[in-house]
Protein backbone atom coordinates (compact mmCIF):
# COMPACT_ATOMS: atom_id res chain seq x y z
CA UNK A 1 0.00 0.00 0.00
CA UNK A 2 1.60 3.23 -0.91
CA UNK A 3 1.89 6.00 1.66
CA UNK A 4 1.54 9.84 0.89
CA UNK A 5 5.88 10.80 1.31
CA UNK A 6 4.84 13.98 2.73
CA UNK A 7 3.59 12.88 5.83
CA UNK A 8 5.86 9.54 6.12
CA UNK A 9 7.25 8.63 9.38
CA UNK A 10 10.68 10.32 10.24
CA UNK A 11 11.73 8.47 12.96
CA UNK A 12 14.96 9.81 14.98
CA UNK A 13 14.95 8.53 18.55
CA UNK A 14 18.00 10.61 19.00
CA UNK A 15 16.33 13.77 18.35
CA UNK A 16 14.54 14.13 22.28
CA UNK A 17 17.32 13.06 23.82
CA UNK A 18 19.77 15.74 22.01
CA UNK A 19 17.07 18.49 22.44
CA UNK A 20 16.75 17.80 26.68
CA UNK A 21 20.96 18.19 26.52
CA UNK A 22 21.07 21.30 25.03
CA UNK A 23 18.11 22.57 26.74
CA UNK A 24 20.21 21.82 30.07
CA UNK A 25 23.40 22.86 28.84
CA UNK A 26 21.57 26.10 27.28
CA UNK A 27 20.72 26.83 30.64
CA UNK A 28 23.65 26.20 32.32
CA UNK A 29 25.68 28.34 30.15
CA UNK A 30 22.93 31.18 30.42
CA UNK A 31 23.19 31.15 34.30
CA UNK A 32 27.13 31.30 34.44
CA UNK A 33 28.20 33.41 31.56
CA UNK A 34 28.51 37.44 31.64
CA UNK A 35 30.70 39.60 33.58
CA UNK A 36 30.67 37.69 37.09
CA UNK A 37 31.27 34.28 35.77
CA UNK A 38 29.83 31.40 37.27
CA UNK A 39 30.86 27.81 36.89
CA UNK A 40 27.94 24.80 36.88
CA UNK A 41 28.53 24.38 40.53
CA UNK A 42 28.62 27.36 41.48
CA UNK A 43 24.98 27.65 39.47
CA UNK A 44 23.52 24.98 40.91
CA UNK A 45 24.34 25.65 44.09
CA UNK A 46 22.69 29.05 43.96
CA UNK A 47 19.85 27.59 42.47
CA UNK A 48 19.15 24.71 45.00
CA UNK A 49 20.13 27.78 47.52
CA UNK A 50 23.12 26.13 49.22
CA UNK A 51 25.10 29.26 48.61
CA UNK A 52 24.21 32.93 48.72
CA UNK A 53 25.66 36.57 48.13
CA UNK A 54 26.36 37.83 44.71
CA UNK A 55 26.48 34.50 43.33
CA UNK A 56 22.85 33.47 44.26
CA UNK A 57 21.64 37.44 43.59
CA UNK A 58 22.94 37.26 39.97
CA UNK A 59 21.69 34.28 39.35
CA UNK A 60 17.77 34.43 40.28
CA UNK A 61 17.61 38.41 39.85
CA UNK A 62 19.25 39.27 36.73
CA UNK A 63 19.71 35.81 34.45
CA UNK A 64 17.07 33.74 35.68
CA UNK A 65 14.18 35.77 34.05
CA UNK A 66 16.22 36.51 31.11
CA UNK A 67 16.83 32.82 30.68
CA UNK A 68 13.00 32.18 31.20
CA UNK A 69 11.89 34.56 29.19
CA UNK A 70 14.41 33.18 26.59
CA UNK A 71 13.23 30.22 26.62
CA UNK A 72 9.24 30.87 26.50
CA UNK A 73 9.67 33.78 23.74
CA UNK A 74 11.75 31.40 21.53
CA UNK A 75 8.96 28.78 21.64
CA UNK A 76 6.40 31.00 21.10
CA UNK A 77 7.59 32.03 18.00
CA UNK A 78 8.81 28.97 16.76
CA UNK A 79 5.37 27.34 17.41
CA UNK A 80 3.73 30.64 15.77
CA UNK A 81 6.25 30.31 12.66
CA UNK A 82 5.25 26.24 12.46
CA UNK A 83 2.13 27.32 12.36
CA UNK A 84 2.05 29.99 9.43
CA UNK A 85 3.93 27.69 7.65
CA UNK A 86 2.17 24.64 7.65
CA UNK A 87 -1.33 26.99 6.78
CA UNK A 88 0.23 28.76 4.05
CA UNK A 89 2.18 26.04 3.12
CA UNK A 90 4.97 27.70 2.02
CA UNK A 91 8.03 28.07 3.81
CA UNK A 92 9.22 31.32 3.65
CA UNK A 93 6.51 32.36 5.62
CA UNK A 94 7.81 33.67 9.38
CA UNK A 95 4.80 34.70 11.97
CA UNK A 96 5.02 38.47 10.94
CA UNK A 97 3.52 38.11 8.03
CA UNK A 98 0.31 39.63 8.18
CA UNK A 99 1.98 42.86 9.68
CA UNK A 100 1.75 41.70 13.93
CA UNK A 101 5.92 42.61 14.10
CA UNK A 102 5.60 45.71 12.35
CA UNK A 103 2.47 47.00 13.98
CA UNK A 104 3.87 46.11 17.65
CA UNK A 105 7.11 47.47 16.75
CA UNK A 106 5.12 50.99 16.16
CA UNK A 107 3.22 51.00 19.65
CA UNK A 108 6.33 50.34 21.12
CA UNK A 109 8.21 53.16 19.44
CA UNK A 110 5.36 55.26 20.40
CA UNK A 111 5.32 54.03 23.79
CA UNK A 112 8.51 55.32 23.87
CA UNK A 113 7.88 58.78 22.20
CA UNK A 114 5.03 59.23 24.68
CA UNK A 115 7.64 58.65 27.59
CA UNK A 116 5.65 55.59 28.62
CA UNK A 117 7.03 53.63 31.46
CA UNK A 118 8.49 50.01 30.13
CA UNK A 119 5.38 48.10 31.31
CA UNK A 120 3.56 50.83 29.02
CA UNK A 121 5.49 50.25 26.05
CA UNK A 122 5.18 46.70 26.36
CA UNK A 123 1.19 47.39 26.60
CA UNK A 124 1.68 49.76 23.74
CA UNK A 125 3.65 47.04 21.40
CA UNK A 126 0.82 44.16 22.37
CA UNK A 127 -2.22 46.25 21.42
CA UNK A 128 -1.03 47.84 18.31
CA UNK A 129 0.38 44.18 17.42
CA UNK A 130 -3.22 42.57 18.23
CA UNK A 131 -4.95 45.91 16.26
CA UNK A 132 -2.85 45.73 13.25
CA UNK A 133 -3.80 41.86 12.36
CA UNK A 134 -6.87 42.78 13.26
CA UNK A 135 -6.96 45.40 10.52
CA UNK A 136 -5.67 43.35 8.38
CA UNK A 137 -8.72 40.96 8.75
CA UNK A 138 -11.23 43.44 8.80
CA UNK A 139 -9.91 45.03 4.99
CA UNK A 140 -9.21 42.07 3.58
CA UNK A 141 -13.35 41.03 4.10
CA UNK A 142 -13.51 43.69 1.19
CA UNK A 143 -11.77 41.76 -1.28
CA UNK A 144 -14.25 38.61 -2.98
CA UNK A 145 -12.43 37.62 -5.17
CA UNK A 146 -9.13 35.85 -5.19
CA UNK A 147 -7.35 32.88 -2.48
CA UNK A 148 -8.33 33.84 0.59
CA UNK A 149 -5.03 33.54 2.62
CA UNK A 150 -3.16 35.55 -0.06
CA UNK A 151 -5.88 38.35 0.23
CA UNK A 152 -4.65 38.55 4.17
CA UNK A 153 -0.85 38.23 3.15
CA UNK A 154 -1.14 41.37 0.44
CA UNK A 155 -3.53 43.08 2.97
CA UNK A 156 -0.87 42.37 5.99
CA UNK A 157 2.12 43.47 3.53
CA UNK A 158 0.38 46.69 2.62
CA UNK A 159 -0.20 47.83 6.67
CA UNK A 160 3.15 46.48 7.58
CA UNK A 161 4.65 49.40 5.02
CA UNK A 162 2.73 51.92 6.40
CA UNK A 163 3.28 51.15 10.01
CA UNK A 164 6.98 50.88 9.08
CA UNK A 165 6.35 54.59 7.78
CA UNK A 166 4.86 55.85 11.10
CA UNK A 167 7.36 54.20 13.01
CA UNK A 168 9.96 55.97 10.87
CA UNK A 169 8.05 59.17 10.83
CA UNK A 170 8.57 58.70 14.81
CA UNK A 171 12.20 57.90 15.09
CA UNK A 172 12.83 61.07 12.79
CA UNK A 173 10.64 63.56 15.49
CA UNK A 174 12.05 61.61 18.28
CA UNK A 175 15.12 63.20 20.66
CA UNK A 176 18.19 62.02 19.27
CA UNK A 177 19.81 61.30 22.83
CA UNK A 178 17.10 60.20 25.07
CA UNK A 179 14.22 58.63 22.62
CA UNK A 180 16.00 57.50 19.55
CA UNK A 181 18.57 55.02 21.10
CA UNK A 182 16.12 53.50 23.42
CA UNK A 183 13.87 52.91 20.11
CA UNK A 184 16.64 51.40 17.99
CA UNK A 185 17.87 49.39 20.46
CA UNK A 186 14.04 47.86 21.04
CA UNK A 187 13.22 47.92 17.25
CA UNK A 188 16.89 45.23 17.25
CA UNK A 189 15.23 43.39 20.40
CA UNK A 190 16.71 42.69 23.88
CA UNK A 191 15.88 40.39 26.68
CA UNK A 192 17.67 43.15 29.22
CA UNK A 193 14.06 44.48 30.46
CA UNK A 194 12.87 41.07 31.61
CA UNK A 195 11.13 40.33 34.40
CA UNK A 196 10.00 37.21 36.25
CA UNK A 197 6.49 38.36 36.80
CA UNK A 198 6.02 39.68 32.82
CA UNK A 199 7.06 36.16 31.85
CA UNK A 200 4.55 34.38 33.86
CA UNK A 201 2.16 36.61 33.03
CA UNK A 202 2.45 35.87 29.79
CA UNK A 203 2.34 31.78 30.13
CA UNK A 204 -0.98 30.89 30.67
CA UNK A 205 -1.58 33.20 27.06
CA UNK A 206 0.93 31.19 25.17
CA UNK A 207 0.07 27.60 26.72
CA UNK A 208 -3.29 28.45 26.24
CA UNK A 209 -2.42 28.62 22.39
CA UNK A 210 -0.23 26.27 22.02
CA UNK A 211 -2.86 23.50 23.40
CA UNK A 212 -5.02 24.83 20.65
CA UNK A 213 -2.70 24.83 17.50
CA UNK A 214 -1.75 21.01 19.39
CA UNK A 215 -5.32 20.34 18.89
CA UNK A 216 -5.67 21.31 15.80
CA UNK A 217 -2.75 19.47 13.94
CA UNK A 218 -4.73 17.02 12.32
CA UNK A 219 -6.79 19.30 10.85
CA UNK A 220 -3.74 21.64 9.74
CA UNK A 221 -2.33 18.32 8.28
CA UNK A 222 -5.56 18.41 6.08
CA UNK A 223 -4.91 21.61 4.91
CA UNK A 224 -1.80 21.15 3.90
CA UNK A 225 -2.33 19.08 1.73
CA UNK A 226 -4.94 21.57 0.15
CA UNK A 227 -8.25 23.31 0.79
CA UNK A 228 -10.12 20.88 -1.27
CA UNK A 229 -8.80 18.22 0.01
CA UNK A 230 -9.63 19.32 3.58
CA UNK A 231 -12.78 19.95 3.05
CA UNK A 232 -13.73 16.61 1.50
CA UNK A 233 -13.08 14.81 5.22
CA UNK A 234 -15.26 17.25 7.29
CA UNK A 235 -12.69 20.13 7.78
CA UNK A 236 -13.86 23.16 8.33
CA UNK A 237 -11.30 25.14 7.11
CA UNK A 238 -12.35 29.36 7.57
CA UNK A 239 -12.72 28.36 11.16
CA UNK A 240 -8.87 26.34 11.40
CA UNK A 241 -7.65 29.07 9.54
CA UNK A 242 -8.78 32.05 11.82
CA UNK A 243 -7.76 29.92 14.99
CA UNK A 244 -4.50 29.46 13.85
CA UNK A 245 -4.20 32.99 12.50
CA UNK A 246 -5.10 34.20 16.13
CA UNK A 247 -3.24 32.25 18.10
CA UNK A 248 -0.50 32.40 16.57
CA UNK A 249 -1.13 36.26 16.13
CA UNK A 250 -1.70 36.80 20.00
CA UNK A 251 1.93 34.54 20.63
CA UNK A 252 3.83 36.79 18.31
CA UNK A 253 1.92 40.10 20.06
CA UNK A 254 3.23 38.92 23.65
CA UNK A 255 6.93 37.78 22.02
CA UNK A 256 7.28 41.50 20.69
CA UNK A 257 5.94 43.17 22.84
CA UNK A 258 8.54 41.44 25.44
CA UNK A 259 12.12 41.39 23.43
CA UNK A 260 11.16 43.81 21.08
CA UNK A 261 11.59 42.62 17.13
CA UNK A 262 13.39 39.56 16.73
CA UNK A 263 13.76 38.25 13.15
CA UNK A 264 14.59 34.60 11.79
CA UNK A 265 13.58 32.54 15.26
CA UNK A 266 9.85 32.30 13.39
CA UNK A 267 11.59 31.37 9.59
CA UNK A 268 14.38 29.40 10.39
CA UNK A 269 13.87 27.15 13.70
CA UNK A 270 10.35 25.35 12.40
CA UNK A 271 12.38 25.26 8.25
CA UNK A 272 15.09 23.07 10.30
CA UNK A 273 12.87 21.17 12.48
CA UNK A 274 10.82 20.51 9.55
CA UNK A 275 14.11 18.88 8.06
CA UNK A 276 14.38 16.97 11.51
CA UNK A 277 10.86 15.40 11.57
CA UNK A 278 8.99 15.88 8.21
CA UNK A 279 5.80 18.28 7.49
CA UNK A 280 3.98 16.34 9.87
CA UNK A 281 2.29 19.05 12.67
CA UNK A 282 2.12 16.80 15.20
CA UNK A 283 5.81 16.24 15.29
CA UNK A 284 7.12 19.36 14.00
CA UNK A 285 5.19 21.42 16.54
CA UNK A 286 7.12 20.36 19.65
CA UNK A 287 10.23 19.80 18.24
CA UNK A 288 10.25 23.64 16.69
CA UNK A 289 9.32 24.87 20.44
CA UNK A 290 12.50 22.45 21.71
CA UNK A 291 14.42 24.35 19.07
CA UNK A 292 13.43 27.80 19.04
CA UNK A 293 13.91 28.19 22.99
CA UNK A 294 17.39 26.46 23.22
CA UNK A 295 18.61 28.78 20.43
CA UNK A 296 17.18 32.33 21.62
CA UNK A 297 18.38 31.48 25.04
CA UNK A 298 21.74 30.58 23.70
CA UNK A 299 21.30 34.08 21.35
CA UNK A 300 21.04 36.03 24.02
CA UNK A 301 23.87 34.45 26.20
CA UNK A 302 26.09 35.35 23.77
CA UNK A 303 24.73 38.98 23.19
CA UNK A 304 25.53 39.60 26.88
CA UNK A 305 28.44 37.72 27.45
CA UNK A 306 30.46 38.73 24.16
CA UNK A 307 32.20 42.15 24.35
CA UNK A 308 32.16 45.03 26.63
CA UNK A 309 28.26 46.00 25.84
CA UNK A 310 25.19 43.98 25.29
CA UNK A 311 24.71 43.37 21.33
CA UNK A 312 21.37 43.12 20.74
CA UNK A 313 18.86 40.31 19.68
CA UNK A 314 18.33 40.61 16.37
CA UNK A 315 21.68 41.76 15.46
CA UNK A 316 23.07 38.06 16.30
CA UNK A 317 19.69 35.89 15.10
CA UNK A 318 20.36 37.81 11.50
CA UNK A 319 23.76 36.63 11.69
CA UNK A 320 22.92 33.26 12.37
CA UNK A 321 19.74 32.86 10.48
CA UNK A 322 20.71 34.35 7.24
CA UNK A 323 23.63 31.46 5.91
CA UNK A 324 21.58 29.03 8.17
CA UNK A 325 18.42 29.44 5.98
CA UNK A 326 20.62 29.65 3.02
CA UNK A 327 22.31 26.35 3.79
CA UNK A 328 18.82 24.91 4.46
CA UNK A 329 17.49 26.42 1.47
CA UNK A 330 20.04 24.83 -0.92
CA UNK A 331 20.02 21.42 0.98
CA UNK A 332 16.40 21.01 0.66
CA UNK A 333 16.87 21.71 -3.02
CA UNK A 334 19.37 19.32 -3.84
CA UNK A 335 18.21 16.56 -5.80
CA UNK A 336 17.50 13.02 -3.83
Amino acid sequence: MSTNPSFSSNSRPWLWPLLALLWVGSGFWALGAGAYPLGAHDVWQALTGQTGGVAQQVVWEIRLPRLLTAWLMGASLAASGAAYQLLFRNPLVSPDILGVSSGAALGAILGIFLGLSSLGVQAMAFALGLGTVALVFLLSQFQQRGDRLLNLVLTGLALAALTGAFTALLKALADPYEQLPAMSFWLMGSLAQSRLDHTLNALPWIAGCTAVLFALRWPLNALALGMNQAITVGVSARRVQALVVACSTLMTAIAVAQVGVVAWVGLIIPHAARLLTGPAFPRMLPVSMAMGAVFLAMVDTVCRSWGSHEIPLGVVTAMVGGPVFLLLLMRSQRPS
